[in-house]
Protein backbone atom coordinates (compact mmCIF):
# COMPACT_ATOMS: atom_id res chain seq x y z
CA UNK A 1 0.00 0.00 0.00
CA UNK A 2 1.44 3.38 -0.84
CA UNK A 3 2.56 5.87 2.07
CA UNK A 4 0.38 9.32 2.50
CA UNK A 5 3.10 11.84 1.87
CA UNK A 6 1.58 13.76 4.80
CA UNK A 7 2.40 10.98 7.28
CA UNK A 8 3.17 12.17 10.49
CA UNK A 9 2.24 15.43 10.06
CA UNK A 10 -0.59 16.29 12.33
CA UNK A 11 -3.57 17.34 10.85
CA UNK A 12 -5.29 20.43 10.03
CA UNK A 13 -6.08 22.15 13.26
CA UNK A 14 -4.91 19.12 15.26
CA UNK A 15 -1.31 18.49 17.30
CA UNK A 16 1.66 16.84 16.74
CA UNK A 17 2.04 13.26 18.30
CA UNK A 18 3.76 13.40 21.96
CA UNK A 19 5.80 10.98 23.19
CA UNK A 20 4.87 8.72 25.75
CA UNK A 21 7.54 6.32 27.83
CA UNK A 22 9.20 3.27 25.93
CA UNK A 23 9.26 5.17 23.29
CA UNK A 24 5.39 4.53 22.18
CA UNK A 25 3.11 7.68 20.68
CA UNK A 26 -0.33 8.43 21.86
CA UNK A 27 -2.08 10.98 19.83
CA UNK A 28 -2.46 14.43 21.52
CA UNK A 29 -6.06 15.12 20.11
CA UNK A 30 -9.06 16.42 22.84
CA UNK A 31 -11.18 13.55 23.47
CA UNK A 32 -8.51 10.55 22.25
CA UNK A 33 -9.06 7.47 24.08
CA UNK A 34 -6.02 7.01 26.49
CA UNK A 35 -4.06 3.83 25.53
CA UNK A 36 -4.74 0.28 26.79
CA UNK A 37 -2.38 -1.60 28.89
CA UNK A 38 -0.54 -4.34 27.52
CA UNK A 39 -0.32 -7.00 30.00
CA UNK A 40 -0.05 -10.72 30.86
CA UNK A 41 -1.03 -12.66 34.47
CA UNK A 42 2.47 -12.57 35.46
CA UNK A 43 2.54 -8.35 34.80
CA UNK A 44 -0.22 -7.84 36.92
CA UNK A 45 1.28 -10.14 39.24
CA UNK A 46 4.74 -8.88 39.63
CA UNK A 47 3.22 -5.38 40.74
CA UNK A 48 0.81 -7.15 43.41
CA UNK A 49 3.60 -8.93 44.85
CA UNK A 50 6.49 -5.84 44.59
CA UNK A 51 6.14 -2.77 42.63
CA UNK A 52 9.86 -2.66 42.19
CA UNK A 53 10.21 -5.58 41.11
CA UNK A 54 7.74 -4.78 38.30
CA UNK A 55 10.11 -1.84 37.50
CA UNK A 56 13.20 -3.95 37.53
CA UNK A 57 11.44 -6.05 35.24
CA UNK A 58 9.10 -3.72 32.92
CA UNK A 59 10.49 -0.42 33.47
CA UNK A 60 13.93 0.06 33.75
CA UNK A 61 16.06 -0.47 29.96
CA UNK A 62 18.50 -1.94 30.36
CA UNK A 63 16.93 -4.20 33.07
CA UNK A 64 19.36 -5.46 35.36
CA UNK A 65 20.48 -8.84 35.22
CA UNK A 66 18.47 -11.26 36.92
CA UNK A 67 19.90 -14.46 39.13
CA UNK A 68 20.63 -17.73 37.87
CA UNK A 69 17.83 -20.15 36.58
CA UNK A 70 15.73 -21.18 39.79
CA UNK A 71 15.53 -25.58 39.79
CA UNK A 72 11.73 -25.55 40.82
CA UNK A 73 11.09 -23.57 37.51
CA UNK A 74 13.02 -25.65 35.29
CA UNK A 75 11.21 -28.84 36.75
CA UNK A 76 7.66 -26.41 36.39
CA UNK A 77 8.62 -25.75 32.56
CA UNK A 78 9.33 -29.76 32.06
CA UNK A 79 6.47 -31.07 33.19
CA UNK A 80 3.72 -28.28 31.55
CA UNK A 81 5.82 -28.48 28.30
CA UNK A 82 5.77 -33.15 28.85
CA UNK A 83 2.40 -32.67 29.10
CA UNK A 84 1.48 -30.37 26.18
CA UNK A 85 3.63 -33.32 24.40
CA UNK A 86 1.40 -35.78 25.18
CA UNK A 87 -1.71 -34.22 23.81
CA UNK A 88 0.13 -33.46 20.96
CA UNK A 89 0.39 -37.17 20.51
CA UNK A 90 -2.15 -39.73 18.07
CA UNK A 91 -4.66 -40.77 20.80
CA UNK A 92 -3.83 -44.48 20.49
CA UNK A 93 -0.49 -43.17 21.48
CA UNK A 94 -0.85 -41.51 24.74
CA UNK A 95 0.21 -44.35 26.53
CA UNK A 96 2.17 -43.56 30.24
CA UNK A 97 5.13 -45.57 28.96
CA UNK A 98 5.63 -42.68 26.51
CA UNK A 99 5.75 -39.95 29.21
CA UNK A 100 9.38 -40.98 29.85
CA UNK A 101 10.38 -40.22 26.53
CA UNK A 102 8.37 -36.56 26.43
CA UNK A 103 10.03 -35.76 29.84
CA UNK A 104 13.43 -36.76 28.63
CA UNK A 105 12.73 -34.51 25.23
CA UNK A 106 11.71 -31.36 27.51
CA UNK A 107 13.50 -31.69 30.23
CA UNK A 108 15.31 -28.42 31.79
CA UNK A 109 18.98 -28.59 33.54
CA UNK A 110 19.31 -25.32 34.83
CA UNK A 111 19.22 -24.77 38.62
CA UNK A 112 19.98 -28.21 40.16
CA UNK A 113 22.25 -28.51 42.59
CA UNK A 114 24.04 -31.70 41.24
CA UNK A 115 23.29 -34.39 38.98
CA UNK A 116 21.95 -36.49 42.07
CA UNK A 117 19.85 -33.68 42.86
CA UNK A 118 18.31 -33.58 39.03
CA UNK A 119 17.91 -37.37 38.74
CA UNK A 120 15.90 -37.41 41.91
CA UNK A 121 13.32 -34.78 40.48
CA UNK A 122 13.24 -36.28 37.29
CA UNK A 123 11.96 -39.46 38.68
CA UNK A 124 9.99 -38.16 40.82
CA UNK A 125 8.49 -35.95 37.79
CA UNK A 126 7.53 -38.83 36.13
CA UNK A 127 5.90 -40.54 38.53
CA UNK A 128 3.67 -37.33 38.35
CA UNK A 129 3.00 -37.32 35.00
CA UNK A 130 2.26 -41.58 35.15
CA UNK A 131 0.21 -40.85 37.96
CA UNK A 132 -1.77 -37.62 36.57
CA UNK A 133 -2.56 -39.57 33.06
CA UNK A 134 -4.28 -42.16 34.22
CA UNK A 135 -6.99 -39.47 35.14
CA UNK A 136 -7.22 -38.24 31.74
CA UNK A 137 -9.50 -39.75 28.62
CA UNK A 138 -6.48 -40.95 26.41
CA UNK A 139 -8.85 -40.35 23.06
CA UNK A 140 -10.25 -36.98 24.38
CA UNK A 141 -9.00 -33.87 23.15
CA UNK A 142 -9.41 -30.40 25.06
CA UNK A 143 -10.40 -27.76 23.21
CA UNK A 144 -7.16 -25.93 23.83
CA UNK A 145 -3.42 -26.85 25.30
CA UNK A 146 -1.26 -24.13 25.51
CA UNK A 147 -3.96 -21.50 24.46
CA UNK A 148 -3.26 -17.92 24.32
CA UNK A 149 -6.39 -15.89 24.93
CA UNK A 150 -6.96 -12.46 24.79
CA UNK A 151 -9.36 -9.90 25.25
CA UNK A 152 -9.85 -5.85 25.30
CA UNK A 153 -11.61 -3.75 27.97
CA UNK A 154 -11.80 0.11 28.35
CA UNK A 155 -8.29 -0.23 30.15
CA UNK A 156 -6.29 -3.66 29.41
CA UNK A 157 -5.54 -5.62 26.23
CA UNK A 158 -4.93 -8.99 27.94
CA UNK A 159 -3.48 -11.90 27.06
CA UNK A 160 -2.32 -14.72 28.29
CA UNK A 161 -1.74 -18.81 27.56
CA UNK A 162 -3.96 -21.03 29.42
CA UNK A 163 -2.24 -24.45 30.09
CA UNK A 164 -5.50 -26.26 28.97
CA UNK A 165 -8.70 -25.05 28.17
CA UNK A 166 -11.58 -28.24 28.52
CA UNK A 167 -15.05 -28.32 27.15
CA UNK A 168 -17.33 -30.01 29.65
CA UNK A 169 -21.14 -30.66 29.35
CA UNK A 170 -23.68 -27.80 31.20
CA UNK A 171 -27.16 -27.33 31.96
CA UNK A 172 -27.53 -25.43 28.96
CA UNK A 173 -24.97 -26.91 26.49
CA UNK A 174 -21.20 -26.74 26.51
CA UNK A 175 -19.37 -24.55 29.02
CA UNK A 176 -15.28 -24.01 29.09
CA UNK A 177 -13.08 -24.75 31.87
CA UNK A 178 -9.69 -23.19 32.20
CA UNK A 179 -6.97 -26.23 34.08
CA UNK A 180 -4.05 -24.91 34.84
CA UNK A 181 -1.08 -27.26 36.05
CA UNK A 182 0.98 -26.93 39.34
CA UNK A 183 4.49 -28.97 40.47
CA UNK A 184 4.62 -26.69 43.82
CA UNK A 185 5.24 -28.41 47.08
CA UNK A 186 2.40 -26.84 48.91
CA UNK A 187 -0.96 -28.37 48.34
CA UNK A 188 -3.91 -26.24 46.90
CA UNK A 189 -7.35 -25.73 47.86
CA UNK A 190 -10.82 -23.66 47.04
CA UNK A 191 -9.84 -20.77 47.81
CA UNK A 192 -6.70 -20.37 45.69
CA UNK A 193 -9.02 -21.36 42.60
CA UNK A 194 -11.14 -18.33 43.39
CA UNK A 195 -8.63 -16.08 44.68
CA UNK A 196 -6.13 -16.17 41.31
CA UNK A 197 -6.38 -13.03 39.44
CA UNK A 198 -4.87 -15.20 36.06
CA UNK A 199 -7.09 -17.91 35.92
CA UNK A 200 -10.26 -15.46 36.62
CA UNK A 201 -8.94 -13.75 33.26
CA UNK A 202 -8.27 -16.50 31.40
CA UNK A 203 -11.96 -17.23 31.99
CA UNK A 204 -13.28 -14.00 31.01
CA UNK A 205 -11.20 -14.09 27.83
CA UNK A 206 -11.81 -17.68 27.14
CA UNK A 207 -15.27 -16.65 26.87
CA UNK A 208 -15.22 -14.02 24.70
CA UNK A 209 -12.93 -15.79 22.28
CA UNK A 210 -14.61 -18.73 22.06
CA UNK A 211 -18.03 -17.24 22.29
CA UNK A 212 -18.93 -20.45 25.04
CA UNK A 213 -19.92 -19.65 29.04
CA UNK A 214 -16.40 -20.05 31.21
CA UNK A 215 -16.85 -19.89 34.83
CA UNK A 216 -14.98 -22.95 35.63
CA UNK A 217 -11.58 -22.80 36.65
CA UNK A 218 -9.26 -25.28 38.32
CA UNK A 219 -6.05 -26.08 39.80
CA UNK A 220 -4.12 -29.59 38.81
CA UNK A 221 -1.85 -30.39 41.60
CA UNK A 222 0.35 -32.97 40.16
CA UNK A 223 2.49 -33.48 43.43
CA UNK A 224 -0.81 -34.99 45.28
CA UNK A 225 -3.01 -35.59 42.40
CA UNK A 226 -5.14 -33.27 43.64
CA UNK A 227 -7.63 -30.69 41.62
CA UNK A 228 -9.17 -27.10 43.29
CA UNK A 229 -11.28 -25.53 41.35
CA UNK A 230 -13.85 -23.59 42.11
CA UNK A 231 -16.94 -21.73 39.93
CA UNK A 232 -16.87 -17.78 39.05
CA UNK A 233 -20.57 -16.33 38.38
CA UNK A 234 -20.67 -13.29 36.08
CA UNK A 235 -20.29 -11.30 39.08
CA UNK A 236 -17.29 -12.61 40.68
CA UNK A 237 -15.53 -12.55 37.17
CA UNK A 238 -16.19 -8.81 37.09
CA UNK A 239 -14.71 -8.09 40.13
CA UNK A 240 -11.64 -10.10 39.18
CA UNK A 241 -11.23 -7.71 35.94
CA UNK A 242 -12.12 -4.56 38.36
CA UNK A 243 -9.12 -5.52 39.92
CA UNK A 244 -6.77 -6.14 37.28
CA UNK A 245 -8.02 -2.76 35.63
CA UNK A 246 -7.36 -0.80 38.82
CA UNK A 247 -3.87 -2.51 39.19
CA UNK A 248 -3.50 -1.21 35.67
CA UNK A 249 -4.57 2.42 36.29
CA UNK A 250 -1.54 2.24 39.45
CA UNK A 251 1.05 1.22 36.82
CA UNK A 252 0.44 3.52 34.18
CA UNK A 253 -0.12 6.58 36.96
CA UNK A 254 3.75 5.48 38.21
CA UNK A 255 5.19 4.75 34.57
CA UNK A 256 3.48 8.08 33.47
CA UNK A 257 5.32 9.79 36.71
CA UNK A 258 8.45 8.47 36.64
CA UNK A 259 8.44 9.36 32.88
CA UNK A 260 7.85 13.09 33.90
CA UNK A 261 10.75 12.61 36.04
CA UNK A 262 9.49 11.37 39.32
CA UNK A 263 11.95 9.53 41.81
CA UNK A 264 11.22 5.76 40.61
CA UNK A 265 12.13 4.32 43.69
CA UNK A 266 9.15 5.93 45.83
CA UNK A 267 7.11 5.54 42.78
CA UNK A 268 8.04 1.82 42.48
CA UNK A 269 8.04 0.78 46.39
CA UNK A 270 9.61 -2.02 47.30
CA UNK A 271 7.07 -4.05 49.32
CA UNK A 272 9.59 -6.49 51.88
CA UNK A 273 8.90 -9.66 52.89
CA UNK A 274 9.79 -13.39 52.42
CA UNK A 275 9.57 -13.46 48.46
CA UNK A 276 12.36 -11.09 48.52
CA UNK A 277 14.81 -14.05 49.08
CA UNK A 278 13.59 -15.51 45.68
CA UNK A 279 13.28 -12.49 43.63
CA UNK A 280 15.44 -12.86 40.56
CA UNK A 281 16.84 -8.79 41.08
CA UNK A 282 17.67 -9.52 45.36
CA UNK A 283 21.23 -8.30 44.37
CA UNK A 284 20.23 -4.87 42.85
CA UNK A 285 17.33 -3.96 45.25
CA UNK A 286 18.83 -1.92 48.86
CA UNK A 287 16.00 -3.94 50.75
CA UNK A 288 16.49 -7.26 48.90
CA UNK A 289 20.13 -7.75 49.55
CA UNK A 290 19.74 -7.47 53.49
CA UNK A 291 18.09 -10.30 52.95
CA UNK A 292 19.58 -13.91 52.89
CA UNK A 293 19.20 -14.93 49.07
CA UNK A 294 18.03 -18.76 48.22
CA UNK A 295 19.92 -21.40 46.74
CA UNK A 296 18.43 -21.56 42.92
CA UNK A 297 17.74 -25.37 44.09
CA UNK A 298 16.46 -24.63 47.62
CA UNK A 299 12.85 -25.67 46.95
CA UNK A 300 13.85 -28.92 45.35
CA UNK A 301 14.72 -29.91 48.73
CA UNK A 302 10.97 -30.16 49.76
CA UNK A 303 10.04 -31.74 46.71
CA UNK A 304 12.35 -34.62 46.20
CA UNK A 305 12.57 -35.60 49.87
CA UNK A 306 10.95 -38.80 50.81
Amino acid sequence: MRRSSSAGRPAAGGRAPRQRAGGAEQLGFEGMPERLFVCTPSRLGAYADCPRRYRYSYVDRPAPPKGPPWAHNSLGASVHTALKNWYALPADRRRPEALATLLKGTWVREGYRDDEQERAAYRRALGWLEAYVETLEADSDPLGVERVVAVKTAVLAFNGRADRIDSRPGPDGPELVIVDYKTGRTGLDTDDARGSQALALYAYAAERVFRRPCRRVELHHLPTGTVAGHDHTVESLARQLTRAEETARDIMAAERAVADGADADETFPVAPGPRCGWCDFRRHCPTGAQVPGKEPWAAMDRHTDG
